[in-house]
Formats: structure tokens, C-alpha cells, sequence
């Protein structure tokens, strides 16, 4: 409901800016109703319920390292990620690996499928900027 509220909110001022201001205000206004919200991307959700049910949440969180990199600092260093790079990180996850992060290995996932990883991979890249 609150979410609801605030679009509405935002869309009324914007109504409101371009009905009385210039094309400068107009673009303005229009750019600050347009962020990004990236829990209504297909991936975000998909992964999240991947990383719910998996033990990533042991080593990894969203925004502070842990025993592994924060996820946003894994978003942050493969932003713009290829296809080809995302299927080479979910292997690591599947196999595990070492030397990328630091020391600490990371423990291999051989349960996780591969299109299960790189389902993950694709929702952990969503939050870069969280």
C-alpha cells in the first residue's frame, strides 16, 4: 500500500511539473519517477529464491563481507558482465575456487545446476548498487 501511495504521489507531481513548467523541469521531473526498482526484474526474484534455499548466505551477505565478498561487490566488479562471464562464475560456484576473493576458498556447490547458478549469478548482479 505505502509503495502504491508513493507512485501515485510522485506521478500526481510530475502531472503537476509538466502541466506548469518548462521542457527542462519536464525532463527532471520525468527522470526522478524513473529509478529503477530491481525487484520487479524477472532475475530478482528467481535468484533470491535460489539464494534463500542454498547456504551462499553462510559466507556471502548483501552489502558487507563476511567469510566471502559482499554480493554487491561482486555485482560492482562484474557490472556489464558477458554471458560468457556468468557462465564461468556459476561454475565456480558449482566447483568452488580460491584466489579471486582473497585466500579463503569458496566450497563447491556440486548440487546447484548450472542453470541454477547462473540464476544466481544474474541476481546477485542486480545489486550493485543496493
Amino acid at each position: 500500500m505505502k509503495k502504491v501511495f508513493t507512485i501515485l504521489f510522485a506521478t500526481s507531481i510530475v502531472a503537476s511539473l509538466i502541466a506548469c513548467g518548462d521542457s527542462q523541469t519536464k525532463d527532471k521531473a520525468v527522470a526522478a519517477t524513473t529509478t529503477t526498482d530491481i525487484s520487479t526484474d524477472p532475475n530478482y526474484q528467481k535468484g533470491l529464491d535460489l539464494v534463500a534455499k542454498s547456504d551462499c548466505l553462510t559466507c556471502h551477505k548483501i552489502n558487507e563481507k563476511s567469510t566471502g565478498p559482499a554480493y554487491s561487490e561482486v555485482a560492482a566488479k562484474y557490472a556489464g558482465a558477458a554471458d560468457t562471464t556468468i557462465t564461468r562464475i556459476a561454475g565456480k560456484i558449482i566447483s568452488g575456487g580460491a584466489g579471486n576473493w582473497g585466500a579463503v576458498p569458496m566450497t563447491p556447490h556440486p548440487q546447484v545446476s548450472q542453470t541454477d547458478a547462473e540464476q544466481m549469478m544474474k541476481y546477485i548482479l542486480l545489486l550493485k548498487n543496493s
